[in-house]
């Protein structure tokens, strides 16, 4: 385990502990929290050639077909359904987690993996387009609840979001290179700041819960590393012949979910639980990245050591 990933983990647990104890200096960053998304965003579309992302050849607009539907529509119709037997409690926080869009950070959690930030990107772009579609009825017909997330809120979010940090970097590549590099070389602390201010906003929301509802929370928990190892399994089984690069990209793309967004939505529309669970995933958001990152080396020396 490398420097870098200790200092995650301590900055990421510290930062949720901190937060749960001491809520009070967690309530400034509640406002923040689009922002901060914004600014690590920005940090992950550095290193990306935006000419990459108007890939239109068959074989790039399929495996975004193919991830895009798995993503909104497969996997959460038989999470929901493994949930309903076994969990049932727990059945709707995994289809409102399971079918929203890939995270808008998701590119730049890819950069920490060495994942393809592109395919990243691209989910990211279409999975939020067409989540407003695909996920109300999933909740209709499946749970019988009603969910409605206006196509003009997510359009908005998507131009706010993702399309102003790509314009600020395409801008300060041609402006302002070198404070544009200067910013690359300390990428990772000013990453581990947006990180403890991300979680400082949401843990301190949930310190009240955490120490009324342990068993809940823990509860929680463990269903939030479940799914978070299975979206990872999920990008890696549909991505067979792919180098490890794009492996990876596939399993960010499905692990590392706006569950901030579910955190709003479903606390207007749905009970305590839901976002709860949303909240939890912040801990398999981070702490399953090192592990993730130790099974691309093994898969990177796989083929080294055969010849």
């Amino acid at each position: 385990m490398r420097l870098n990933d200790l200092i995650l983990f301590a900055v990421v647990f510290g930062s949720m502990t901190w937060a749960i104890f001491y809520p009070t200096t967690g309530e400034p960053f509640h406002p923040l929290l689009l922002p901060l998304l914004m600014l690590l965003l920005f940090l992950s579309f550095m290193g990306i050639d935006f000419r990459a992302l108007m890939d239109t050849s068959r074989s790039a607009l399929g495996r975004l077909g193919l991830l895009a539907t798995m993503k909104l529509v497969i996997l959460p119709i038989v999470l929901y359904g493994i949930a309903l037997l076994f969990m049932p409690d727990f059945a709707l926080p995994v289809l409102l987690l399971t079918g929203i869009s890939t995270g808008v950070v998701a590119p730049f959690m890819g950069t920490l993996v060495d994942a393809d930030p592109t395919m990243i990107v691209r989910m990211v772009i279409v999975t939020s387009v067409l989540v407003p579609f695909t996920l109300p009825p999933l909740v209709k017909i499946l749970a019988g609840a009603s969910l409605t997330i206006p196509v003009y809120v997510m359009v908005r979010l998507l131009a706010m979001v993702i399309f102003l940090p790509m314009a600020a970097v395409w801008v300060m590549r041609r402006l302002a290179p070198g404070f544009l590099e200067t910013i690359r070389q300390r990428q990772f602390p000013i990453a581990m700041v947006l990180f403890s201010a991300v979680n400082l906003g949401v843990f301190s929301k949930y310190s009240e819960f955490f120490f009324k509802n342990p068993g809940q929370l823990v509860a929680a928990v463990g269903v939030a590393y479940v799914l978070s190892i299975t979206y990872y399994c999920a990008g890696f089984i549909l991505s067979p012949r792919q180098e490890v690069k794009e492996q990876l990209a596939a399993g960010v793309s499905m692990a590392i979910v706006n569950n901030v967004l579910v955190i709003v939505f479903s606390s207007e529309f749905f009970g305590p639980l839901s976002p709860t669970v949303a909240a939890m995933y912040m801990f398999p958001y981070y702490t399953l990245l090192v592990p993730v990152k130790l099974v691309a080396k093994s898969l990177n020396r796989g083929p080294a050591s055969g010849q």
